[in-house]
């Protein structure tokens, strides 16, 4: 029999180091929320491919809606021969983008990939060339997502230099004392000393930030940041590839807030596993570039168009924005309950919306004392307990979970147990 142990060797002699791997269990089937390695042990998955997959592995009828795309076709690219799945994914996904105006839609193949598009239309748009994001924000591993993301370990130490006109400002973080005025007030100062807002091109948030730490922008901020944005001629970029497709009970995070954003990335939970990605914004601003200006040989491949489509169905069908909201009622109830009968005081914060949940780690209770081991730790004993769980945040001490929002009640608490009765043991 094949082992993780004979597995993980190969891979190490063939795949570079900086290609991490959290969890070297090698998956031989997975279905749902669950997945068998090569070993025939099973785990309960609480982090979907990093946020990939809310439909859940292997969705009845996104499996066949992929198969009876290859069955016709695999690929002819977008540019030379187009075909209608491209076609009928893109007005699915305008007639639900929140912009407030008709929109348009290009596809790509990965979320950076999406972002540096976006970042090419708002400059084409407005003529300008700087852009704003924020500290603690990820946005990608190519050049520009990188000089976007605001965290340097490990996704930016020795890669450098980046493009430049790029510039971050504090994210509002209350349990880490950092005001939305503060943050409102780094933004003006920016203007005052480093770059006048009339070069701006484009500020990009996440609604709620991914690798950062689950941190949400409330929905006063987002409407702060709006009206500066309309007040400077600025266009505002949602990142939703974390957020997006009913993850934080909503089909998009900045649902949350009511804000209309002028572009959107998405990615991730698009397509139920396969790679597609895209921008979408309101038209007059995606009619920007010249033609030939955007697009690429795989863009919106016929397969991941077919699944985008069957996931859209998905979600509408089993309710899986309700679906977020019980999820994640159901994770922070226990986890409270974990914190008060235990007296945890590493239990510092439990927060986020929808099934979009962090726990953060602490030593006494206090936030300003992060506990990175015992996250490592955690994540390393639930992994041998049967329980998959991924880690976050600038100080690397949050939980992130993400479980498919196809998981039953049943299910999620088995993993639940896990995770508790792995964090009483470890604090012991």
């Amino acid at each position: 029999m094949t082992t993780n142990a004979d597995l993980q060797a190969r891979r190490e002699a063939a795949v570079p180091r900086g290609v991490s791997t959290m969890h070297p269990r090698f998956i031989e089937r997975a279905r749902n929320a669950e997945m068998w390695d090569v070993e025939g042990r099973r785990y309960i998955d609480f982090a979907s491919g990093i946020a990939v997959l809310n439909t859940g592995h292997n969705h009845p009828k996104v499996i066949a809606a992929v198969k009876a795309q290859m069955d016709a076709f695999t690929h002819t690219s977008f540019q030379v021969n187009p075909y209608r799945p491209y076609i009928e994914l893109a007005e699915r996904l305008n007639a639900i983008a929140p912009t407030g105006q008709p929109s348009k839609t290009i596809f790509v193949t990965t979320g950076a990939e999406a972002v540096e598009n976006a970042v090419k239309i708002a400059r084409a748009r407005t003529r300008r060339k700087a852009v704003i994001a924020f500290k603690g924000g990820f946005h990608g591993r190519t050049m520009m997502g990188m000089a976007l993301t605001g965290k340097v370990q490990p996704y930016k130490a020795g890669f450098g230099p980046f493009p430049g006109d790029v510039w971050h400002v504090p994210f509002p973080i209350a349990y880490h004392g950092v005001s939305e005025e503060q943050s409102l007030a780094a933004l003006d100062s920016l203007f005052k000393a480093d770059v006048d807002p009339a070069d701006v091109a484009a500020i990009i948030i996440e609604p709620v930030q991914g690798e950062g730490g689950f941190y949400q922008a409330s929905a006063s901020f987002m409407q702060a940041l709006r009206a500066l944005c309309d007040a400077h001629g600025i266009l505002l970029i949602a990142d939703e590839i974390q957020t997006g497709f009913a993850r934080t009970g909503r089909m998009f995070g900045i649902e949350h807030s009511g804000v209309q954003p002028d572009l959107m990335t998405v990615a991730k939970s698009m397509a139920g596993g396969f790679a597609i990605a895209a921008v979408i914004g309101k038209a007059e601003i995606m009619d920007a570039p010249a033609p030939g200006g955007l697009g690429g040989t795989y863009g919106g491949p016929p397969m991941a168009c077919a699944a985008g489509l069957a996931v859209l169905d998905v979600i509408a069908e089993e309710r899986l924005c309700e679906r977020a909201d019980e999820i994640g009622a159901l994770i922070k109830t226990r986890l409270l309950d974990l914190r008060r009968t235990n007296s945890l005081t590493c239990i510092g914060d439990v927060r986020g919306p929808g099934a979009m949940v962090a726990l953060e780690l602490v030593r006494d209770g206090d936030a300003d004392q992060p506990d990175a081991d015992l996250t490592k730790a955690l994540v390393t004993d639930c992994a041998n307990e049967g329980l998959i769980l991924l880690s976050c945040g600038i100080r690397s001490n949050v939980i992130r979970f993400l479980v498919p929002l196809t998981a039953s009640d049943a299910l999620v608490n088995e993993g639940l147990d896990v995770l508790a009765k792995s964090l009483v043991r470890l604090v012991g």
